[in-house]
């Protein structure tokens, strides 16, 4: 084996059988009250909550670690204004039929449109960046490997974390998305990944039964 450096594994944690299956069963519980949610109240979330979600994002696994990922968290009313500007006017564009018969009927189910008020009514936005180039250090300019599956499941961490500390969520990716790059002012090394709206939801949010639909273990697993 090619030698490297390397520390010893000091921080794993194993439990006894019993807690394993308890713990594992109540992840499962927990994580299924996560929903989407479209209406979000306008209260304030502390700054530090999200840098603390961010954090945990960052811990994500990637290809030979190079992170290849920048987040954009807007707080700013005027910023979140823009936004919500920009991506009502690609939306119009994707619901008069862009998007297509089939992607259309899909949606229907979900009560989508290109209204998108929670741009501006919800306390925070996040916008997610990949980066064709990167490294471990904040200037290297190495190519960086895996970079969709990399962004992907940090996204997901991060998604997780925001849910944990209590704040619901919603995943948005207006097509196309290179306003991003403009009003986040980012690098032409990076391209818009998804933007992620968080905050707590409004006293009147509704979940869309076809969302609440979640197929069976049987259909989304084999065990050999």
């Amino acid at each position: 084996m090619q030698q490297h450096d390397s520390s010893p594994l000091t921080d794993y944690i194993e439990y006894p059988s019993d807690e394993m299956l308890a713990r594992s069963q109540q992840f499962y519980l927990d994580i299924k009250r996560r929903h989407s949610i479209r209406q979000f109240s306008d209260r304030p979330v502390d700054r530090q909550i999200i840098e603390n979600c961010i954090k945990a994002a960052g811990t994500a696994p990637s290809g030979a670690n190079h992170q290849p990922w920048h987040f954009v968290a807007i707080g700013s009313r005027e910023v979140k204004q823009q936004v919500r500007q920009q991506a009502e006017l690609h939306e119009q564009g994707f619901y008069s039929g862009r998007a297509g018969e089939e992607w259309l009927d899909a949606l229907k189910p979900l009560g989508t449109d290109a209204n998108k008020p929670y741009l501006e009514h919800a306390p925070w936005l996040i916008a997610i960046f990949s980066q064709k180039k990167g490294g471990i250090h904040t200037d290297d300019k190495n190519t960086n490997y895996y970079v969709h599956e990399s962004v992907g499941i940090a996204t997901g961490f991060l998604i997780n974390a925001l849910h944990t500390a209590g704040l619901v969520t919603l995943t948005h990716t207006p097509k196309p998305m290179q306003f991003l790059s403009k009003i986040c002012e980012r690098p032409d090394n990076e391209r818009p990944y998804m933007l992620l709206i968080a905050g707590y939801p409004a006293e009147d949010a509704t979940v869309p039964h076809h969302a609440q639909v979640k197929k069976p273990l049987e259909e989304i697993s084999t065990f050999l």
